[in-house]
């Protein structure tokens, strides 16, 4: 008779800001790793306009956070409207295409990822309104409730552990990447430990 517990999947939670370059490497990673440890990543999402909406940020970056607050909104819309399954292909479509090709086009952006993942076109006006921001917001602050307001996105959580990050460029592949896993959550999960940085040395590198 053989132990079921050994090939359950890990419950993990990832929450992302689609427009968040580092938050796309660090996606990059753990669906890298989802197979090698057997994860069961469930997809939610966060803002950056939510986060720093009372924060003193420059000029360029304010003007940054509407767009990003579209794609939130974007997502956020589907999840409600068709189901939690359609966040990890939707976000993957808007990412390939603001992170890998640079585009900013969000009305093109926004269009083309619909279509990608056979969604209604209909749903890039939720981009626009704030219908859906009562869950949008909720997503988000239950993602950075388990870290504190002081660290952005993305944020995961395995079991009882949350933790911001880890900042990656580029992301790690195979084994390599695995291993990394492993020691990020065997740090994560010692109550005492809190902080581990350095100064990035380099932007996200896309390969």
């Amino acid at each position: 008779m053989t132990d079921s517990t050994a090939t359950a999947p890990t419950p993990v939670d990832f929450w992302f800001d689609p427009s968040c370059p580092w938050a796309w490497m660090t996606s990059r990673w753990v669906g890298e790793v989802a197979a090698l440890r057997n994860l069961d990543v469930s997809w939610h999402i966060m803002s950056l306009a939510v986060l720093n909406e009372d924060q003193d940020v420059s000029e360029n970056y304010r003007e940054f956070l509407p767009r990003a607050l579209r794609y939130t909104r974007l997502v956020a819309a589907a999840a409600e409207r068709h189901g939690r399954d359609v966040v990890k292909p939707l976000y993957d479509a808007i990412g390939a295409r603001i992170h890998l090709d640079s585009r900013v086009d969000v009305d093109a952006v926004i269009a083309e990822a619909l279509a990608e993942v056979e969604l209604p076109a209909e749903l890039a006006a939720f981009s626009e309104t704030d219908e859906h921001d009562d869950q949008m917001r909720a997503s988000h602050f239950d993602g950075i409730g388990r870290v504190g307001q002081d660290v952005g996105t993305p944020v995961i959580a395995v079991g009882g552990t949350a933790f911001f990050g880890p900042v990656l460029s580029p992301a790690p592949k195979g084994e390599q990447a695995a291993a990394l896993w492993d020691g990020v959550v065997a740090l994560a999960a010692y109550d005492g430990f809190f902080e581990l940085k350095r100064s990035r040395t380099r932007g996200p590198v896309f390969d």
